[in-house]
């Protein structure tokens, strides 16, 4: 059993919490729920997750603030709104992360190796420093396939595992029965056909690409396109990190920065490895669109049976990218149905324990 519940409108927290307690309805068998509310809630949140513990029986609760979350089949910004999902996991299925947590907790590594692995939907704080750190821990020391996202909350970070708390990382681990399907949707497109090779950088800092100035690799990328196309292109313009091993669609999108016309170096929002792959790429609506719905397609032909779902999609998509109907959500549901939804628009999303950018990441659940 499965069941999702959203509300929104100008009503005061407590009274979106008592709707979804009657969505939720008697006679559920859920033990445990995933909540994401808006941050004009942020006051109320944890008011919020206990109304809902008490309204519902469930004692488990999992989830964070964000500018913006999925209901039904749309979403909702600047509003207050709540998107939950209650789950039947089995018993002893489940391990939670603690919000105010640093490091695994103990026995996290010997349970999921008793299980065969573990899926980790994680909900991060990006201000924090150890963040990377801890998702690699949890994948190499704890064995974990880590997704979700960073919470984008304008009034800073705010999560719930188990209890209310901070920290860099939080959630709740699950047994790899419980998860049919995951997926991944860009909202780029490649400028030019060319990956470029790192020859030379400093931090964030490329003065060189494939030996030559970086700036002038990526004006002739540039050039390479119809003149039609050029400015528009220029004006979306990112960086791709191309991920080694994962195909041409997979890659870690990141803001270019800053340019220095009088040495042809440019600045990423990353580190800039020396011999690491670096392509350009635009963002467009007709990309964003065409690979949302290759994503959910294969995702839900994957695993037919799934009884729910998690979402979590950039702030930058939504109703920014998807602006006419049927909007992200829409084209999601075009694939999936009327499955069972909760989801939550990010600062940054996670998947496969790393950080990416404008992208949607999907848990289809067994």
């Amino acid at each position: 059993m499965f069941i999702a519940a959203q509300a929104c409108g100008p009503h005061d927290a407590l009274r979106l919490a008592d709707s979804c307690v009657a969505q939720i309805g008697p006679g559920h068998t859920a033990r445990t729920g995933f909540i994401y509310a808006t941050d004009v809630l942020a006051g109320e949140f944890d008011a919020v997750v206990d109304r809902l513990r008490r309204g519902t029986g469930i004692s488990t609760w999992v989830g964070a603030l964000g500018m913006g979350v999925a209901a039904g089949d749309g979403s909702v910004f600047d509003a207050p709104a709540l998107s939950v999902l209650a789950a039947d996991f089995p018993a002893g299925a489940t391990r939670l992360l603690e919000a105010d947590g640093g490091e695994p907790p103990t026995g996290l590594a010997a349970w999921t190796a008793a299980q065969g692995g573990g899926v980790a939907i994680v909900h991060g704080d990006g201000r924090d420093a150890t963040l990377v750190e801890r998702l690699g821990d949890l994948a190499g020391l704890a064995g974990c396939f880590a997704m979700g996202g960073l919470a984008s909350s304008r009034v800073g970070p705010c999560f719930h595992a188990g209890s209310a708390g901070v920290g860099p990382l939080s959630g709740i681990v699950l047994a790899p029965a419980l998860v049919a399907a995951v997926g991944l949707t860009q909202g780029c497109h490649p400028i030019g056909a060319e990956r470029h090779r790192i020859t030379q950088a400093d931090g964030g800092l490329i003065e060189t690409l494939d030996h030559r100035p970086a700036l002038e690799v990526l004006r002739e990328d540039l050039a390479r396109l119809p003149a039609g196309r050029q400015a528009a292109a220029a004006r979306s313009l990112h960086a791709a990190l191309p991920i080694a091993g994962r195909g041409d669609g997979d890659y870690l999108v990141r803001h270019l920065v800053g340019f220095d016309p009088a040495n042809g170096t440019i600045a990423i929002a990353d580190d800039a490895e020396p011999g690491r792959e670096l392509l350009f790429v635009g963002r467009d609506h007709d990309s964003a669109v065409a690979d949302l719905r290759r994503m959910a397609g294969r995702t839900r032909a994957a695993a037919p049976r799934a009884r729910g779902a998690l979402y979590f999609s950039c702030v930058a998509r939504g109703p920014h990218m998807f602006e006419d109907p049927p909007g992200e959500l829409g084209i999601l549901r075009e694939a999936l149905g009327d499955i069972p939804l909760a989801g939550l628009f990010c600062d940054g999303e996670i998947f496969d324990a790393r950080l990416y950018g404008y992208t949607g990441v999907l848990a289809l659940l067994a």
